[in-house]
């Protein structure tokens, strides 16, 4: 028969076991008739009792869940943590690294600046499949019937207590390749760039006019950008002088980058010849405001986070 009993047992009983589904259906049938007739007893109709009791046992999935002892979550906390660690120990280094690959092979093939936007998507999709597969993976294996040995937790797993640290090593690292590679660059586009000429003739990208004052100018500054990296990590910490100085150096190289860009000194007005688009004085103009702000925003953010250290390191 088709009753609302039968179709609860059906709907409860398709997702539980196989091997169970007799004795569940054979005890959940009995508790389902014991509350029936418990209210049927005290006056109620049949058919009311029934809905009542029905309702009252919640969605057939969630107490099919409950029988076959199943959580009705992606991933528990047995292995919640396991599933963290690696996804953190993945993404920290794996994106970044095929994005920088695949850039850099891009950059090679003559895509020039846009082997970075095919880099980055690049690393999105690498992030996208390792969150998803990982999931898969773990949730899978909380699912499966065999268990997992994980090791068990002990106070020799405690980290260090992590001790106050002024300048790190890595970060003056990363700060003298970025400024050597920033000195590098500009020579580099003057004689290969990723813009030619009709003829085959490179177009550099900066104003060749540049050379007479500008650029070297900022070559210095960047130069002396370097020298106090490593004099900063020499002391070992940040100091209000210390700070006064970077305050100087960016504003160095930071003004006359900002000034150039507004007054539209700064990109070789040959490359309106080859690209049509940055002929209009419009798009010029944008893009100087573009730059301009750019600068402008990582200059105060840089400034801001090192007032922020030299106040906790001078404290």
């Amino acid at each position: 028969m088709n009753t609302l009993t039968n179709r609860y047992l059906a709907a409860t009983l398709r997702s539980v076991p196989a091997q169970r589904r007799d004795e569940i259906a054979t005890e959940l049938r009995a508790s389902i008739d014991d509350m029936i007739e418990g209210r049927t007893d005290g006056g109620a109709d049949p058919a009311t009792a029934e809905r009542e009791v029905l309702t009252e046992l919640g969605n057939p999935d969630l107490l099919a869940a409950r029988y076959a002892d199943r959580r009705l979550q992606l991933i528990g906390p047995t292995y919640y943590l396991v599933w963290l660690r690696l996804l953190k120990l993945l993404l920290s280094f794996i994106p970044a690294l095929v994005g920088t690959v695949v850039a850099v092979v891009a950059a090679f093939s003559g895509k020039g600046f846009g082997a970075i936007g095919t880099g980055l998507v690049v690393a999105l999709h690498v992030t996208v499949h390792i969150c998803f597969w990982l999931t898969l993976v773990i949730a899978l294996i909380e699912r499966s019937q065999s268990s997992v040995d994980l090791p068990e937790w002990s106070l020799d797993d405690l980290p260090d207590a992590p001790v106050r640290q002024g300048i790190p090593l890595a970060d003056t690292i990363a700060s003298v390749v970025m400024l050597v590679v920033t000195i590098a660059y500009l020579p580099f586009q003057h004689y290969q760039s990723w813009v030619r000429a009709t003829d085959g003739d490179n177009i550099p990208i900066l104003d060749p006019a540049l050379w007479s004052f500008w650029l070297p100018a900022l070559i210095v500054v960047l130069v002396a950008s370097v020298v106090f990296e490593i004099v900063k990590y020499r002391i070992g910490r940040w100091t209000w002088a210390l700070f006064g100085t970077k305050v100087l150096l960016n504003l160095a190289f930071s003004v006359p980058l900002v000034w150039l860009a507004l007054s539209d000194h700064l990109l070789n007005p040959a490359l309106g010849l080859r690209l049509t688009w940055l002929a209009e004085a419009d798009t010029r103009n944008a893009i100087g405001l573009a730059i301009a702000l750019g600068a402008a925003v990582v200059v105060v953010w840089d400034l801001v986070d090192t007032a922020l250290k030299t106040r906790r390191q001078t404290a």
